[in-house]
């Protein structure tokens, strides 16, 4: 969900719901453990691909190779996200491989450290973007350094660059006032979103130096002020003639390498697809990125499909900059049918939206819709995943030629086992609403998140002389588009026409949706620190909705029971119909572009958080010990050769350590 450069959709619907006790191993009925470990918030769990040993061998080959881009890819988004991020990550596994070695409460923080690190991708949480503080004094961490050293590790400039040394390195993760947030999209009090970030899109610039200036790289280009002048860094490998490389090509050239070898297995639609991406790898052509899509949708029938690129713009604060990442995945056949079936409908669910017949689409083309089964996830998609996906983003791209919605099958069901109903009971204003729950709240998450992809974001049209409402948005296009796209889930949902088709079973289940929705607004404030304001996309989108719901009285209230605060349902219609209002408005905003008025909603509803409320969520979350943050080991795929070293299949392996799989990525092990 951005812009037509941007990230116009992935819905990275993180879904972090409640999830186990902190210590119990947690295993499906069959007996297979997902849950490997805890660390703070974080839970760690394994990836399971059922079903690939079924493939053909061109299938598997395809799908090794993919995997492999996707792995010596994934540096790129580490960069991005924090300019020092790869030098720590130097220093800290130099720590983690010598950890043994250490007094036992550094390697105590050591080890918690370097697995929260792992997955958040860097030294910020994955999803307030706040710093993560290490808790070792700088004697500590230095006295830890020279026990790597004379196990024969560098630790010198050259390792750590940029970094100027081990004692930058220890105030860039200690400092509380330094590098606060990789994404900062406030302007309360004169904050300049783009140098209040600490991510690595940009160099020296401020948002007054980027007034008049139009870039040609938007997606794929890191800014940088020298000498009083703007300059794009385009990312790309350069094709060794006239196209000179650019940045990150090393990683790019070498995620080049293995798309030309997944070449030879490639089924024709799929071919054409990595041909064209391999030529935008080269040129870093906008050009060439709107040739790679069209391929790509039009791409429905092969077993086999990926994402690899810079595709969705959550991290930047302009929501302009696209981060790296990749999904590797195989249809879930029997699982596609539904989704396939709710794609067909889509039509029909545009011509009947809550908003004016101007902004619907007269002429619903290319919708489809799977469920797969993900082998690879890494960069912005791994460790911490979406469940959902609708690409691409390009809006012009989506009007002519439609897009393509996924449901994550095996990522739904790996959460679907670790989730626990710790939070019911709390949260829960009535044991009838907890019943609810218990009895419909994973088949109606699946259900809205399909909604939300396939129908949501796919819909809606656009006035004519709006090429790209991500960029008349701004700040605030990703959580109004997230917004928009939940709204639709919401409002049908509880129609009869879900019913009709079987998705729905009864309006029981709508309303343990709804009141799953506003009970998910109140429990997710935990996952913000004290003080600090709403800043990820999809949490800000619940927060505007449910409170814009509140506000005006649409069918939900606040209820005070015994010192606790509960979001109560009251009523489904009046919900429903609520949805459909704010709906409308959303839809406006976008298809007319109107910054004031979607500035308006988001400053009111979404990023505020009343502190009272909030150190009381906190602290009933606290009390139950429950995490926040779900980050996902992942299958390996591994060759299998005979006797004369000839591949003659592939197979999927499962290492069950994230340490494990961490290090051998980084080619440390």
């Amino acid at each position: 969900m951005k812009k037509p450069t941007p990230r116009l959709s992935l819905a990275a619907l993180l879904l972090v719901a409640a999830c186990s006790s902190a210590t119990a191993n947690l295993h499906d009925v069959t007996g297979r453990e997902y849950q490997l470990d805890r660390v703070d918030n974080t839970i760690v769990v394994q990836l399971y691909a059922d079903g690939f040993e079924a493939l053909s061998h061109d299938d598997k080959m395809l799908a090794y190779h993919l995997s492999q881009a996707a792995i010596v890819g994934r540096d790129i988004y580490l960069d991005q996200r924090f300019e020092f991020t790869l030098g720590l990550r130097w220093v800290l596994e130099s720590l983690w491989l010598v950890r043994d070695d250490l007094p036992a409460d550094v390697n105590k923080e050591v080890t918690r450290y370097c697995k929260l690190f792992w997955v958040h991708s860097g030294i910020h949480d994955n999803l307030t973007t706040k710093k993560m503080p290490l808790a070792l004094t700088q004697k500590q961490f230095e006295d830890a350094c020279a026990v790597a050293q004379k196990n024969g590790t560098k630790l010198t400039a050259k390792e750590l660059a940029p970094m100027r040394n081990l004692e930058h390195a220890w105030q860039i993760m200690t400092d509380p006032t330094t590098y606060v947030s990789v994404t900062n999209k406030s302007t309360e009090n004169g904050n300049d979103p783009v140098a209040a970030s600490c991510n690595n899109l940009y160099s020296g610039v401020t948002t007054a130096d980027l007034e008049g200036f139009v870039e040609k790289n938007g997606l794929n280009s890191r800014l940088v002020k020298r000498d009083g002048k703007l300059f794009e860094e385009v990312y790309r490998c350069g094709d060794g003639k006239s196209i000179p490389p650019g940045r990150y090509a090393k990683e790019i050239s070498a995620i080049n390498v293995e798309l030309k070898k997944a070449l030879q297995y490639a089924p024709v639609p799929t071919k054409k697809a990595i041909t064209n991406l391999i030529r935008y790898n080269e040129t870093g052509s906008m050009d060439d990125w709107r040739e790679f899509n069209i391929a790509w949708v039009q791409d429905n029938d092969s077993t086999i499909d990926f994402i690899l690129g810079f595709i969705e713009v959550y991290v930047d604060a302009r929501g302009m900059k696209g981060s790296w990442e990749s999904v590797v995945s195989f249809r879930d056949e029997i699982k596609t049918r539904n989704i396939a079936k709710l794609a067909l409908e889509a039509p029909w669910f545009e011509a009947r939206m809550p908003w004016e017949e101007k902004f619907k689409k007269k002429d619903v083309k290319g919708i489809s819709a799977r469920a797969i089964s993900v082998v690879m996830e890494t960069g912005d998609s791994g460790p911490i995943t979406p469940i959902g996906i609708n690409l691409p983003n390009e809006a012009d791209v989506r009007q002519e030629y439609g897009s393509k919605s996924v449901n994550l099958a095996n990522i739904v069901e790996t959460y679907n086992s670790v989730k626990a109903s710790g939070s019911l009971g709390e949260f829960s204003f009535t044991k009838e609403e907890e019943a609810r729950a218990r009895l419909y709240s994973s088949a109606m998450d699946d259900m809205h998140t399909n909604l939300h992809e396939v129908v949501g974001h796919a819909s809606g049209q656009l006035m004519p002389e709006i090429k790209n409402p991500a960029q008349r948005l701004g700040l605030f296009y990703s959580t109004l588009e997230e917004g928009r796209a939940d709204l639709v889930g919401l409002y049908w949902i509880a129609d009869k026409k879900m019913k009709d088709l079987g998705f729905v079973p009864n309006d029981e289940a709508a309303l343990a949706k709804y009141e799953a929705y506003a009970r998910n607004a109140l429990v997710q404030l935990r996952r913000v620190p004290l003080g600090e304001r709403v800043e990820e996309d999809h949490m800000r989108n619940r927060q505007l909705i449910v409170l814009w719901l509140l506000e005006n009285n649409a069918g939900v209230h606040v209820e005070v029971k015994d010192g606790r605060t509960f979001y109560v349902v009251d009523s489904a219609d009046k919900f429903r119909e609520g949805c459909g209002k704010l709906l409308a408005e959303l839809m406006r905003i976008k298809a007319e572009g109107d910054f004031k008025a979607g500035k308006a909603l988001v400053e009111k509803y979404a990023v505020k958080i009343d502190p009272a409320l909030h150190k009381e969520v906190i602290a009933r979350i606290e009390k139950l010990g429950l995490p926040s943050v779900t980050g996902f080991v992942q299958p390996e795929l591994q060759l299998v050769k005979d006797a004369d070293g000839k591949v003659v299949d592939v197979k999927t392996t499962h290492c069950r350590d994230l340490a494990d799989q961490m290090l051998r990525w980084s080619g440390r092990k």
